[in-house]
C-alpha cells in the first residue's frame, strides 16, 4: 500500500506530475491513497481515473489540523511507502513503522527532510547536490518525469488575434521571474514577423505587458492565462522556447519532444542535462537576447533543422520518459526498499 501527501500550489508543474503519475500508479494497479489540497482542476482528474483520495488544507505552522488527520490516514491505510511531494507536505507528514520517501523537484533545503528513509530526485544534478549536501548516497534515487503524449488538435489562431500564417513560438510556465520569459519577450523584437503565445498564469502579467509595449512587440506578444489544454498547443505552434534562467529539470522540454515540436532553450540547470545541443534541441547562452534570438530564427528559417529537432527530440522522449518506462521506474524502487 503506498500512501501519497501533496501540499501543491494552485498551478505548477511538479502539481501536475503528481497528477499524471498517481494516475499513472492506478493504471497499472498499484495500491494508493493521496492526500492533497482542495484543488478543483486537479483533484477532479484524479477523481476520473479512480485515485482514491482526501483533501487537507496544508496550511501555516498554525495549522493542526492537517498534521493531526494525516495521523489518522496512517492509521487507517497502514501503508508500507509514504511519498511526500516537497517541503510542505514531507515536512508535515509524520514517520512511522512504513519507509518514509520524499521526492524533489529542486534544490530545497534538507531540513524538512531528516525523518525520510529515502530521498527522490527527478534530475541527476539535484541528486548531486543532494549527496553533496550530505544525504546518502545509498538512500538517494534518480526517478525522472514523464509527460502525456496524447496528441492534441490545433486550436483556432484567431481565437488569440494571430494570423495562420504568421511563424509561432510557444512558452510555458508560470510568470515568474526564473522562467524568464522577459528575455523571450526582448528576443521577439529580433524575430519580426512572428507571434508568440505564453501559457501560464502569476504575478508579473503586468510587467510583462509592459515589457512587450516598451520592445514594441506588444502586437505580436498573447499571454493566454493558465491552460490544461497543452497537447492542443503545442499542435499549433511551430517552435517551442524554454526562456527559463532557473529550471531544475524542464518538464516543458519533454512536453515539446512528446509532441514533436522543435526546441530552443536558455541554458539553465535543466535543459543543459536534457538536450544534446544541436541534436535534440539547441541552447543559448543564459541572458542573451540576442543569441536567444538567432536560434530562434535558425529553427523557424531551417526546415531540415526543425525537423531533426523535432525527430531526435521525440526519439529521446521514447526512450526515458514515457509513462511506461517512468511508472515501471518507480514500481521497481518500491519493490526495492518497501518494508
Amino acid at each position: 500500500m503506498l500512501l501519497q501527501t501533496m501540499a501543491g500550489s494552485p498551478f505548477g508543474g511538479a502539481e501536475e506530475f503528481f497528477v499524471r503519475l498517481a494516475c499513472g500508479f492506478e493504471r497499472v494497479g498499484i495500491e494508493q491513497h493521496c492526500v492533497v489540497r482542495p484543488n478543483e482542476g486537479r483533484n477532479a482528474v484524479l477523481a476520473a481515473s479512480g485515485v482514491s483520495f482526501d483533501e487537507l488544507p496544508f496550511g501555516g505552522r498554525l495549522d493542526v489540523r492537517t498534521p493531526w488527520n494525516l495521523r489518522k490516514q496512517l492509521k487507517r491505510h497502514k501503508p508500507r511507502i509514504v511519498l511526500s511531494w516537497m517541503n510542505r507536505a514531507s515536512r508535515m507528514t509524520p514517520s512511522g513503522d512504513f519507509v518514509k520517501v520524499a521526492r524533489l523537484g529542486g534544490y530545497y533545503k534538507l531540513k524538512n527532510f531528516r525523518d525520510c528513509d529515502h530521498l527522490i530526485g527527478n534530475t541527476r544534478n539535484i541528486c548531486d547536490y543532494l549527496i553533496g549536501e550530505g544525504w546518502p548516497v545509498d538512500r538517494t534515487h534518480y526517478l525522472p518525469n514523464f509527460v502525456d503524449a496524447k496528441p492534441g488538435a490545433a486550436i483556432s489562431r484567431a481565437e488569440f488575434n494571430t494570423p495562420d500564417d504568421a511563424p509561432l513560438i510557444l512558452g510555458l510556465g508560470r510568470l515568474h521571474d526564473n522562467k524568464g520569459f522577459d528575455t523571450l519577450i526582448r528576443a521577439m523584437a529580433e524575430v519580426p514577423g512572428t507571434y508568440l503565445w505564453i501559457a501560464g498564469a502569476g504575478d508579473l502579467k503586468d510587467d510583462l505587458l509592459k515589457l512587450a509595449g516598451e520592445c514594441g512587440v506588444a502586437d505580436r506578444v498573447r499571454l493566454l492565462g493558465w491552460r490544461r489544454d497543452v497537447a492542443n498547443l503545442f499542435a499549433t505552434c511551430d517552435v517551442f522556447c524554454a526562456s527559463s534562467r532557473h529550471e531544475p529539470l524542464g518538464n516543458m522540454v519533454i512536453e515539446a519532444w512528446a509532441h514533436g515540436k522543435p526546441v530552443v532553450a536558455q541554458a539553465s540547470q535543466g535543459p543543459v542535462q536534457l538536450i544534446t545541443p544541436g541534436e535534440s534541441g539547441l541552447l543559448s547562452k543564459l541572458e542573451d537576447v540576442s543569441a536567444l534570438a538567432a536560434d530562434l530564427r535558425a529553427v523557424l528559417d531551417d526546415r531540415v533543422l526543425s525537423d531533426t529537432l523535432s525527430r531526435n527530440g521525440r526519439a529521446a522522449f521514447e526512450a526515458d520518459f514515457t509513462e511506461d518506462v517512468v511508472v515501471a521506474k518507480y514500481k521497481a524502487f518500491f519493490d526495492e526498499v518497501a518494508l
